[in-house]
């Protein structure tokens, strides 16, 4: 007997994998990117993975609430969480695209740590070199090259799925580095029953075997996903402090899938060797 629990995940999983699609075809046109959010967002008001992790949200409480609105248009909307966050630095994101990945450069053998200095305060994460050495590269070398400076991580969800979504400069869901990575360490001993417990950080990706661009996620509460998004790092014990304020301040839509309420914007993103 499927427990209306299981049926809950289950439906999530089907619900994230379809949306996975979605963004790969959001990729193909990128010409009419514009009118493939909006279409989106007005859909479930998300963007996508590269992973796009989504909660449960059925048609009947759509229809409902798009009902309530046409009956009274003049509603105030819900109140929104107060933002725990401090003002972005000064700075604008980078425009920047490579059309192959960077050639691996970094010691295998090596301990790399990568603290992302946000506006809710400092996270770091302890950096898989050895068992995800592309992912690991390329991070340094975007880092370096100042891409995510001054991004926004502009997802945020709450149900059955527990992750906050960063490194798209964009911050629509949609954008990249220009190239992708292969998927690596999908075998790792963490990921126990399709669950990728709290703290992990992972890559996002379109759905389909080695997409990864820069877009990654955190995890603040386990998760279960299907063992396809590469785990390469696991965040500190302050770092986690960090993410449950976010996660505690809410999305925007209230229905477990959106942008965080708190404005994350990571100031700067560092790669060093220890």
């Amino acid at each position: 007997m499927v427990s209306q629990e299981q049926r809950r995940r289950q439906l999530a999983r089907e619900k994230f994998l379809r949306q996975q699609q979605r963004r790969t075809a959001a990729r193909r046109k990128a010409h009419v990117r514009n009118s493939v959010i909006a279409s989106v967002l007005g859909v479930v008001v998300i963007g996508s993975v590269a992973l796009y992790a989504t909660g449960v949200m059925k048609n009947g409480k759509d229809d409902k609430a798009n009902a309530s609105a046409d009956v009274s248009p003049s509603a105030p909307a819900p109140s929104k969480a107060p933002d725990p966050c401090e003002k972005a630095a000064p700075g604008s994101v980078k425009e920047l695209s490579w059309k192959k990945e960077p050639a691996v450069t970094i010691d295998k053998s090596a301990k790399y740590t990568m603290k992302l200095d946000t506006t809710c305060g400092g996270i770091d994460i302890a950096l898989k070199a050895a068992a995800a050495p592309h992912t690991v590269n390329s991070f340094g070398f975007l880092a370096e090259k100042g891409f995510f400076d001054h991004t926004k991580c502009h997802r945020l969800t709450a149900g059955g799925i527990f992750v906050l979504q960063c490194g798209d400069p964009t911050g629509t869901g949609s954008g990249g580095p220009g190239y992708t990575i292969p998927d690596e360490n999908l075998e790792d001993k963490s990921l126990k029953g399709n669950v990728y417990p709290a703290g992990t950080v992972a890559m996002a990706n379109t759905g389909q075997p080695h997409t990864g661009g820069s877009q990654f996620f955190l995890v603040y509460q386990d998760s279960q996903l299907p063992p396809s998004y590469t785990p390469f790092g696991t965040v500190s014990e302050a770092g986690m402090k960090v993410l449950k304020k976010i996660a505690d301040a809410g999305e925007n839509t209230g229905a477990g899938d959106g942008a965080p309420n708190a404005t994350v914007v990571i100031n700067k993103a560092t790669v060093t060797e220890s």
